[in-house]
């Protein structure tokens, strides 16, 4: 085998420390780094990803990195794919049992997050695998031996559990067995490291402490924080529209990144890019003192993230279209125009419909709440004249064409049928 040639350890771990939210415990990572750097040796690291979606986000994109930092320096990166564990739901942060997923639904999503995960990972070094391989062989005297090793009160001490215990909501046995059995992921692949968000810690203790049980010295793990979405108060997720897809357009993904409160944009540059503690540390100096504005720094942040998923042509065309269109305020020739047709819906005025409701209508917002909050916070134009009263009502008496704007990232025609 021909051995790898590492970086000094402090260097290596000054590298993959950034942006982590926790450790444990860095001593054994070091203790790691210092092994491999003296055999030539990659560490094993992995990232399980259940596909129960078919589109990754920018959010998860923030652990994908740090397993892409690991493969920078030498290491071997393992992105699992849990098919098996996809189709049991992962507890994690859930307040009722997950509907379960189908063999051809989770084939079918595990499939577009490969092609995704590829833009942020080298294919030709990436050792992909699925936990189907051996979790579909388990017999009933594998999960029994498995169970042996771990302690019920233990499980139910999990945030998760013990709320939906205080609260009467139930829990389904397979829930109980998902940590466990995604444990014999860390055993099978005999990692080294495990990577996964803030809220993966207790699924993560649990591989580590089972991997021991089976023989093994027991993993490092390394936790990395939760992306806050572009509303800059929750968790960035598709369901709440706060969201950014990496296949979206370059025009897309560059207008919502403009939109993030600018206190958001040092934990995007943190969490999303490769530049320094120190250059983001100096930018957020810089602004501060008013020798740089935060568009600026927006701007450059848009710009690599369009850079990294479709390359330099396109982040130059998307940061000109921001600019024509919402700098300048200038409407291309190719917005695109929408139909918007009347409804049942009781709530309005015979003839008329709530502008909060049309831009649900029009996929111009993810619920009813959010559309009004738009409004109230002066986010939406309607003819270019911003709307700011959540009642205010379209007339979709007489046929015509509006020109909307929403946000920083969305401007469309739509027309009134009538």
């Amino acid at each position: 085998m021909t051995q790898t040639k590492f970086k000094p350890v402090e260097e290596q771990l000054a590298y993959l420390k950034k942006g982590v939210a926790e450790i444990i415990p860095e001593e054994e990572l070091k203790a790691s780094l210092a092994k491999s750097l003296k055999t030539g040796t990659p560490l094993r690291v992995y990232l399980g990803v259940d596909p129960t979606a078919p589109d990754i986000h920018l959010g998860h994109t923030v652990v994908l990195r740090k397993l892409k930092h690991f493969q920078d320096m030498g290491h071997t990166a393992v992105f699992l794919i849990g098919d098996f564990s996809a189709m049991i739901g992962d507890p994690t942060g859930v307040s009722e049992t997950r509907p379960p997923l189908t063999r051809e639904q989770v084939d079918a999503n595990a499939k577009t997050y490969l092609e995704q995960v590829f833009k942020i990972l080298n294919r030709e070094k990436t050792e992909v695998r699925y936990n189907s391989e051996w979790l579909s062989k388990m017999s009933a005297e594998d999960v029994v031996r498995l169970c042996s090793h771990y302690r019920l009160a233990r499980m139910l001490e999990r945030e998760d559990f013990s709320s939906r215990l205080d609260k009467g909501q139930p829990i389904s046995v397979h829930e109980i067995l998902y940590p466990l059995l995604t444990a014999i992921d860390a055993v099978k692949l005999q990692s080294d490291v495990e990577l996964g968000a803030t809220e993966q810690k207790f699924n993560l203790l649990v591989h580590r402490e089972i991997q021991r049980e089976y023989g093994l010295p027991g993993q490092a793990i390394l936790t990395m924080p939760i992306l806050v979405g572009l509303d800059g108060s929750r968790k960035m997720s598709k369901s709440l529209g706060n969201y950014v897809g990496i296949t979206e357009s370059p025009e897309d993904m560059f207008g919502k990144l403009m939109s993030i409160p600018d206190f958001l944009m040092w934990s995007y540059l943190q969490l999303l890019t490769d530049r320094t503690v120190n250059e983001i540390e100096n930018l957020k100096t810089n602004v501060q003192a008013g020798t740089a504005h935060p568009k600026q720094v927006k701007v450059s942040l848009a710009s690599e993230m369009v850079r990294e998923f479709y390359g330099e042509e396109a982040a130059l065309k998307a940061a000109a279209h921001f600019q024509r269109v919402f700098s300048d305020r200038q409407v291309p020739e190719d917005a695109p125009v929408k139909n918007l047709q009347p409804d049942n819906y009781t709530g309005s005025e015979p003839g008329k419909m709530k502008l909060s409701r049309a831009l649900l209508r029009l996929d111009a917002a993810p619920s009813r709440a959010e559309a009004e909050r738009l409004i109230k916070q002066g986010a939406v134009e309607l003819d270019e004249k911003v709307i700011t009263d959540p009642t205010y009502e379209i007339d979709l008496n007489v046929p015509q064409k509006h020109l909307l704007r929403v946000g920083k990232k969305q401007l469309f025609y739509f027309i009134v049928q009538g």
